[in-house]
């Protein structure tokens, strides 16, 4: 089993975790303090952490086996951000759930800053170094949960762009961003002021639609189309290019009768669909092969709110957000999970990403 770098919940959010946590040999352990680190992202010994707060920010941590040293904080450029990814760009996508707002922070440019800075400096990112866009102001039909947009996830096209999923709006919108290029060299020359030009800027491109009351929620490519979990429908969509880059839904199945509320989706090289589905508390799979959408079996996911998994190589990690555990389960032949074979304690885990 790989070592593991988990977020979870702390007592800001109601958890009962105290930061960031790396498993080794299925013992968890505190590696970096701070408030609601519920998404990670990793690229290679950079460890990105989102602080799901109020007025959010992310923090950068150098990875050295399981020890985290703290790089650099900057702002999330809004409330409730729930989701960070680096982008082949070269910036940082930053989605922001409660305020409805994309950022994307030019990494470049923050690492010139962050190797300026003298000893005792605070070493936070001056707002310079990102810029934010608010998402269109599209509701869907439920009143409880689409007040307005609610940013997501992003996840990187093949066309170069970013999608950003609004489950406010039932809509992907879909940005294009600067040349990260100019921004290495603008953070480099500007020291403590740093200016990054449009290295980082979004730009609004289009915006998809997805049905009415979907909720998207997270998002994963396969043979060219594009998989969305509908957090409030309970499917699985499958979303295809037409001849004017929209992306039009082909195919949408549910993931079964009950509390559906889907979280993380990802798909694997043979086409095979893994969506958790919280409420039911089950992993449920799907053929994605030859252009269908079937549903192939469901199993239990080991605990209760799956909010996030990993797979590694047979296995599927599940990370209960209400169980206060990573539940490790075995993958048949068929791709569905087993019953659990272990379960890692930590404090409401919400991300799990294993690294070596």
């Amino acid at each position: 089993m790989p070592a593991l770098l988990l977020g979870s919940y702390t007592a800001t959010g109601g958890g009962t975790a105290t930061g960031i946590s790396f498993v080794q040999d299925g013992v968890a352990t505190t590696v970096a303090v701070m408030d609601d680190p519920s998404f990670l992202a990793v690229s290679e010994d950079r460890v990105y952490a989102v602080s799901e707060v109020v007025d959010g920010s992310v923090q950068a941590f150098r990875r050295n086996g399981s020890a985290l040293e703290h790089l650099w904080t900057v702002a999330a450029g809004g409330d409730a951000p729930c989701h960070v990814r680096v982008d082949p760009a070269g910036v940082l996508v930053v989605t922001n759930y409660t305020s409805g707002t994309v950022s994307a922070v030019d990494l470049a440019a923050a690492e010139s800053f962050a190797a300026s800075a003298g000893p005792g400096d605070a070493l936070v990112v001056p707002d310079a170094a990102s810029s934010t866009e608010v998402l269109p102001d599209v509701t869907g039909p439920d009143a409880d949960r689409q007040d307005g947009p609610h940013a997501h996830q992003s996840i990187a096209t093949p066309e170069g762009t970013i999608l950003v999923a609004d489950l406010g709006g039932d809509a992907l919108h879909e940005f294009s961003v600067g040349d990260a290029g100019a921004g290495a060299g603008a953070g480099a020359g500007a020291g403590a002021g740093v200016g990054v030009g449009d290295s980082s800027s979004l730009v609004l491109v289009r915006v998809h639609h997805v049905a009415p009351g979907a909720g998207p929620r997270h998002m994963a490519w396969f043979d060219g189309d594009l998989f969305v979990a509908g957090e409030l429908d309970g499917h699985v969509h499958r979303l295809r290019r037409d001849e004017g880059g929209s992306l039009r839904t082909v195919a949408s199945v549910s993931t079964g009768a009950g509390e559906s509320l889907l979280s993380h989706i990802e798909v694997d090289d043979s086409g095979l669909v893994y969506v958790a589905v919280r409420g039911r508390d089950v992993i449920v799979v799907l053929d994605a092969s030859d252009g269908q959408l079937a549903v192939v079996g469901s199993a239990s996911s080991g605990g209760v709110w799956p909010r996030h998994f990993a797979r590694v190589p047979g296995f599927v990690l599940v990370a209960n957000e209400r169980s206060d555990a990573i539940a490790v389960l075995p993958v048949g032949p068929d791709g569905v999970p087993g019953e659990p074979v272990g379960q890692i304690a930590v404090g409401t885990p919400t991300c799990v990403v294993p690294v070596g």
